[in-house]
């Protein structure tokens, strides 16, 4: 009985096990959420004149020195840190969770914590709810000005990258030659380790590199003329390591003597490519547009040509073969492009939005021939524009008639217009923002439809007005609606919804 047990509660099947009493209220959340007497109150708003982010129910101000909690009734102040100098300024920031099932060296570690990158090239790790500095690593003095964070294997690798070098105007006079374009810090994450440092150099990969990133094990080099290459990152690193080093540790490096991660030497390059690494994959796409996933393996880019664009093309993998209804072309005749992605939810579906339709793709077998994959219509989303009205004649005050020599645009701002399309992934809800703006005055609502159908489930209609020449974000968070606008001038304002299940009450007082 016990191995039985024990195996069931393995494959997930432990009706006591916490993971399944969090599913079950994740379900009975989506249902209250979804009932039509649930309503989302606006509950807080802010105005900065600093960008305004958001990381799992926390709200950062002024640069990360003001953190709120948007969980609670009302949000509320978490930690207020003193105003910092230019020279501490964040630039880039990670939220950390602490993994399941692992033994952490500091008791520290088990509570959520913000990764940040300041310009003088410090790494600190932060309280998540004080903002008091856990850890801080120095990365590099100033032969390179690391600018950005990104996860490699999300809460597992992280990666810091630097701004492309780029030698002073005088030095360029005088032909001076620079060959480092990058250089990427690679960390393992909870406990914080050191797994190490690369350059990416034109004498390596070539002249014309624009951009590189580390995704999923895979090293992503982008060129100027819309090639993308791929290359193992893992098989890098083992090939290439000149010697491993721990943070906090003393090293004997090229004849400098220091301490690992501290001031002045912080980490050393001790990835050291010298050879061109086997390539794994390339393509040429337009605009480096180039994205991986469904199943079977499968690629989305758009061919390399400016009269092209607007067009996907979706192949194998494995042979490069365009799959049988593989060349998605919405033909919508817009100022704002529409756009394609492999949905989040891992189900190996591709999401395609137009300015009035979204259309949920997927993968499948073509009848009688299994090694050929088509792509099918799994369901749709069409904006409502029941209430257009055809604008090519118009009758004055007056009675005169004018007629108009143009057509309206697709994502004219008087039709309603998809802008945000987005998943929630612990409701399984797929969330739409439509606009529709008329003179100065915008409405937009939220939508949430099911992932598996698309059936429309709940409609929140956002009050404050959305002028669709700024700058948007949207997040959808359980019980939460937040809605970031970033304004002229470098203004920025937050509105938080939050979930009413009984709003009869408040509206008779």
């Amino acid at each position: 009985n016990v191995c039985c047990l024990l195996t069931r509660r393995a494959r997930g099947f432990y009706a006591r096990d916490a993971g399944v009493a969090h599913r079950k209220n994740l379900g009975l959340l989506r249902k209250i959420i979804c009932q039509e007497s649930t309503k989302f109150k606006n509950i807080w708003t802010t105005h900065s004149a600093s960008p305004i982010a958001y990381e799992r129910g926390r709200i950062y101000l002024d640069n990360y020195q003001c953190c709120i909690s948007s969980i609670a009734q009302e949000p509320r102040i978490l930690y207020q840190k003193p105003k910092c100098s230019k020279s501490e300024k964040i630039e880039d920031a990670l939220l950390l969770e602490c993994p399941l099932g692992e033994m952490l060296p500091s008791p520290s570690d088990y509570k959520s914590s913000l990764i940040v990158l300041t310009v003088q090239n410090w790494l600190l790790r932060l309280s998540a709810d004080s903002g008091e500095i856990l850890e801080k690593i120095y990365l590099a003095g100033s032969c390179c000005k690391f600018r950005y964070l990104s996860w490699d294997t999300p809460q597992e690798v992280m990666v810091v990258k630097s701004a492309q070098n780029k030698l002073p105007a005088a030095a360029r006079q005088v032909s001076i030659q620079q060959s480092v374009l990058f250089y990427l810090a690679v960390f393992q994450v909870l406990p914080l380790s050191f797994i190490g440092m690369l350059e990416i150099n034109k004498k390596i990969f070539g002249n014309s590199v624009t951009d590189v990133a580390v995704s999923n094990g895979i090293l992503i080099v982008m060129y100027s003329m819309g090639l993308v290459r791929l290359y193992n990152f893992q098989a890098i690193s083992e090939q290439f390591m000149e010697q491993p080093f721990s943070l906090g540790h003393e090293f004997n490096w090229n004849g400098q003597v220091g301490v690992v991660g501290k001031y002045p030497f912080g980490l050393p390059c001790n990835i050291k490519i010298t050879d061109t690494p086997p390539l794994l994959f390339e393509a040429s796409s337009l605009e480096n547009a180039f994205q991986i996933g469904g199943y079977p393996w499968h690629y989305i880019i758009t061919p390399n040509k400016k009269k092209h664009k607007g067009v996907f093309h979706i192949c194998s993998l494995k042979d490069n073969a365009l799959a049988k209804n593989g060349i998605q072309d919405m033909k919508c005749c817009s100022l704002e492009p529409d756009w394609i992605y492999f949905h989040p939810d891992m189900s190996g579906r591709i999401i395609h939005v137009g300015p009035n339709l979204i259309k949920v793709l997927k993968l499948k077998e073509v009848k009688n021939n299994t090694d050929q994959m088509e792509i099918a219509e799994d369901f749709k989303i069409v904006a409502n524009r029941e209430n257009c009205v055809n604008n090519a004649v118009t009758v004055t005050a007056s009675g005169r008639v004018v007629k108009k020599r143009f057509n309206l645009l697709d994502d004219d701002p008087e039709q309603e217009t998809f802008k945000i399309v987005d998943y929630e992934d612990e409701l399984d809800l797929l969330s739409t923002v439509a606009v529709t703006q008329i003179g100065a005055d915008g409405n937009a609502h939220l939508d949430f439809h099911c992932n598996e159908h698309g059936i429309l489930l709940k409609s929140i209609p956002l009050l404050e007005s959305w002028d669709v020449t700024y700058s948007h974000e949207v997040y959808f968070d359980k019980d939460l609606v937040l809605h970031i606008e970033q304004k002229p001038n470098r203004r920025f304002s937050c509105y938080v919804y939050q979930m009413v299940c009984d709003t009869a009450k408040d509206d008779e007082s």
